[in-house]
């Protein structure tokens, strides 16, 4: 019982998103939802630092590719919070959401990040097991005798 109380807490990061623009993004089974405002490039996902959160470098590059698309790296601050799959599908859930909000700030960027595919939810998904297979397209191996 002792050991429940020497447990510190991490304090919840105080956020103030009042001016930002909301949008939603999914891929797979994650959803994130994003909170994009002017700032100086911090990106917080439930609550850390995205390179805290995601471990694959790969994830890292691919949530601020749509900040680098339009050269503008440093100059939003994102507030995420996502839910359901795993890294892959949460990171691409949640460039979905921040090209969302950036097309709400920008009209313009709507054009640069469509070509890109980005503002396109990827409908991808994992498809479904059928009775009398092993997986969804495989067969059980055929044995001759």
């Amino acid at each position: 019982m002792e050991n429940l109380q020497s447990i510190t807490k991490t304090p919840k990061l105080k956020l103030d998103f009042k001016d930002s623009k909301y949008a939603t993004g999914r891929r797979k089974t994650s959803i994130a939802k994003v909170w994009l405002k002017k700032g100086s490039g911090k990106i917080y996902v439930n609550g850390k630092l995205y390179n805290e959160y995601f471990a694959d470098e790969i994830h890292k590059m691919q949530i601020t590719r749509p900040f680098e698309i339009i050269n503008q790296a440093t100059d939003y601050d994102v507030r995420c919070s996502v839910k359901g799959g795993g890294p892959t599908g949460q990171a691409g859930a949640m460039v979905h959401g921040i090209s969302k909000a950036l097309v709400l700030f920008d009209e313009n960027l709507k054009t640069t990040l469509k070509t890109e595919k980005l503002t396109t939810r990827d409908s991808r998904a994992v498809e479904r097991k059928k009775p009398g297979r092993r997986k969804a397209r495989r067969s059980f191996q055929f044995s001759k005798r």
